[in-house]
C-alpha cells in the first residue's frame, strides 16, 4: 500500500494510457481529493476534469452559466457543478462562488485555472484596442489572481494542495512553436496575458515555498477546442490535457514554480 512519499501519479504520454490512482493513504483508505476546475464546461476543462475523476477525484465544475457546469457534470462520472456560476473577472462573481464551495464541500485539494480570454489572433501591439487589451488581461491574468486568492484559504485545509495555472508557450521568449519570435506580434494580448500569467504562478510559488502548496503553470499546446482546429494542427483534447493532470497530482516534492508542457520543462 502507498505511503505520503508514493507518488500521487505517474505522467500521462498518450490518452491511451489512464493514470494511475497512487494517492495518499491514511488510516481509513485513500484519500479522497477534491479539485475544482474554472471554465469546465467544455474543450480541455471539460477533459482536464474528466480525466481528473477517472483517477478518483470529486471533480466540481464551474462555468460562468450554471447550467452549462450542471450539463457537463451530467457527462463526467464523479463531477458535480459548482451551484453558482463563476465569471472569474468579476470579484463579486468569485467572492459568492469561494463562499458557496466552503459551505458545501469546506476544503479544496486541487485549484486548477483553466479560464482565459479569448486570444484575438489578428491583433497586435501598436494597432491594439487597448480596452480590449485590458478586458483581455482582467480575465487571463487577474481573473486568475482573484481565484487564486479567493481560493487559497480553502487550499491550505488541505495535507496535499496544488494550484495549475493553464498557460500557452505564446507567453514564452524561448518556445520555438508558440513563442514571441514566432508570430510577428499577433494576439498581443493573449502572449502578454500568458507570459503575466507564468510571472505570477513563479511569485506566488516563492511567496508559497516553505508550505505544502505546490503551483506551477502548463502549456497544453495547440489543442481543438473548436470545431476544425485538427486542420490547422490542433491536437484532441485527450491528448492535452494529461499535461495538467499531471501538475495537479505531484507528489509532495514535486517541481515548484515551474512552466510545462507534457510533463517537460518550457523556457519562457
Amino acid at each position: 500500500m502507498p505511503d505520503d512519499s508514493t507518488p500521487v501519479n505517474t505522467p500521462v504520454d498518450t490518452p491511451a494510457n489512464t493514470p494511475v490512482d497512487d494517492r495518499p493513504h491514511d488510516a481509513t483508505g485513500p484519500l479522497v481529493t477534491t479539485a475544482l476546475v474554472t471554465a469546465a464546461a467544455r474543450g480541455i476543462g471539460e477533459e482536464v476534469a474528466r480525466q481528473l475523476a477517472r483517477l478518483g477525484t470529486h471533480v466540481v465544475i464551474t462555468a460562468r452559466d450554471p447550467a452549462d457546469a450542471a450539463a457537463a457534470a451530467e457527462r463526467i462520472d464523479g463531477a458535480e457543478a459548482m451551484p453558482v456560476g463563476v465569471d472569474i473577472a468579476d470579484q463579486a462573481s468569485v467572492d459568492t462562488a469561494a463562499q458557496a464551495f466552503a459551505d458545501r464541500w469546506g476544503h479544496l485539494d486541487i485549484l486548477i485555472n483553466n479560464a482565459a480570454a479569448h486570444p484575438d489572433r489578428d491583433e497586435t501591439p501598436s494597432q491594439a484596442n487597448l480596452a480590449a487589451a485590458t478586458d483581455a488581461l482582467r480575465v487571463t491574468l487577474f481573473g486568475t489572481w482573484r481565484m487564486t486568492q479567493a481560493f487559497l484559504p480553502l487550499l491550505r485545509r488541505s495535507s496535499h494542495p496544488r494550484i495549475v495555472n493553464v498557460s500557452s508557450g505564446a507567453g514564452s521568449h524561448t518556445d520555438e512553436q508558440y513563442g514571441f519570435p514566432v508570430f510577428g506580434g499577433a494576439a498581443a494580448s493573449h502572449a502578454i496575458g500568458k507570459a503575466a500569467l507564468n510571472a505570477f504562478t513563479a511569485v506566488l510559488a516563492a511567496e508559497l515555498s516553505d508550505t505544502p502548496v505546490i503551483v506551477n503553470a502548463v502549456c497544453p499546446g495547440v489543442t481543438a477546442t473548436v470545431p476544425g482546429a485538427e486542420a490547422f494542427g490542433a491536437r484532441p483534447v485527450e491528448e492535452s490535457a494529461p499535461g495538467v493532470v499531471w501538475a495537479a497530482t505531484l507528489p509532495d516534492d514535486g517541481p515548484r514554480g515551474g512552466f510545462f508542457r507534457d510533463a517537460q520543462p518550457l523556457g519562457w
